[in-house]
């Protein structure tokens, strides 16, 4: 098996679109953020599997709080992870995280076809992160993400970071954040390939409206580039099956938009659904349906405990399944 197949077998997993690497790295680990699309830099909540988003997102607040993640994606890829948050200081806040991405497992074979045997892909990223409050309203954090990734008898190694800015008014329950992530590059390549990472400008609103239960959330991201093309099946060939490629204006803005809205009557309890445009035109050349680009998911909290489950079904053949839990270890503590 070449290099750039198996390269490409692998990152096809995240929808990308795009021409990079490691598009691992752009899927959430937070149920919650799954269920509204997939892509939020901007959710207030005391949960720490929030912040691979957004490093902002992480606060003193969750002083010894251990997140815990897995999702079947598509195919027989499983991925899952762990996080501990610890406060840093009166305004700063620090977490560790490893997760793990095995995308099942896959036959090896030769240029000619010849199947040589099996083996089983898989992407390992630690993750260091650190936050500090600005000011009462403004919160700025940094991630730096050591990532390993073995597919076959090719391996390679990179290290990427993050920085994002939210600034959050608990008056008018309006979070607004600016995000760059994935900033950096590989130091060892795939048997001297070089594979770039999928860097990305993003920001994001999110707002409650005013005395009621709902929260909107809308999410950029690509913002580093405004064409964003997909193929589509042309109904107008003779044969039926010519692929064309849409480019339109309108088409591209919304490709860049995710967008979600919550149902929290309490703290203690969620609804959330999402859309994304991008994830239905990616599935155009393939078996969508109706609910293509769309997910949903629900979450109860305690103040020691929480959970959250989010589905989504891309095409017909790749309903993805969600699940996180949340432990505030301090409350079991007494501190």
């Amino acid at each position: 098996m070449t290099l750039s197949a198996l390269v490409a077998s692998t990152t096809a997993f995240a929808q990308s679109g795009g021409d990079k690497g490691y598009e691992f790295l752009n899927i959430t680990t937070s149920s919650k953020v799954y269920a509204m699309g997939g892509q939020n830099i901007t959710l207030i909540d005391d949960d720490i599997n929030m912040i691979n988003q957004n490093p902002a997102l992480l606060g003193k607040e969750m002083h010894l709080q251990l997140g815990l993640n897995y999702m079947h994606y598509i195919g027989g890829s499983n991925f899952m992870g762990a996080t501990f948050g610890l406060k840093a200081h009166e305004r700063g806040a620090l977490a560790l995280g490893l997760q793990y991405f095995g995308y099942g497992e896959m036959k090896s074979a030769e240029a000619d076809g010849t199947i040589t045997g099996t083996f089983s892909p898989r992407d390992l990223s630690i993750n260091l992160v650190y936050s500090h409050d600005i000011t009462d309203r403004i919160r700025g954090g940094i991630a730096v993400k050591m990532i390993s990734s073995s597919y076959e008898q090719y391996s390679a190694m990179a290290l990427a970071t993050d920085l994002g800015v939210n600034y959050f008014n608990p008056e008018t329950d309006m979070s607004l954040s600016l995000v760059i992530k994935n900033l950096g590059g590989q130091v060892k390549k795939f048997n001297e390939e070089t594979v770039d990472l999928p860097w990305d400008i993003q920001l994001g609103w999110s707002q409650f409206l005013r005395n009621s239960p709902f929260r909107l959330s809308v999410t950029a991201t690509n913002l580093n580039k405004w064409k964003m093309p997909y193929y589509a099946i042309d109904d107008k060939a003779e044969t039926g099956e010519d692929i064309v490629e849409k480019d339109a204006f309108m088409s591209s803005l919304f490709r860049h938009l995710t967008f979600g809205v919550e149902y929290a009557p309490s703290s203690k309890f969620y609804i959330g659904l999402g859309y994304s445009y991008k994830t239905r035109t990616d599935m155009t050349t393939y078996s969508r349906n109706f609910l293509s680009g769309f997910s949903l998911g629900a979450g109860f909290n305690t103040n020691a405990l929480g959970f959250g489950v989010a589905l989504a079904q891309p095409h017909v053949g790749g309903t993805t399944f969600m699940f996180n839990l949340r432990c505030n270890i301090a409350q079991f503590l007494n501190r």
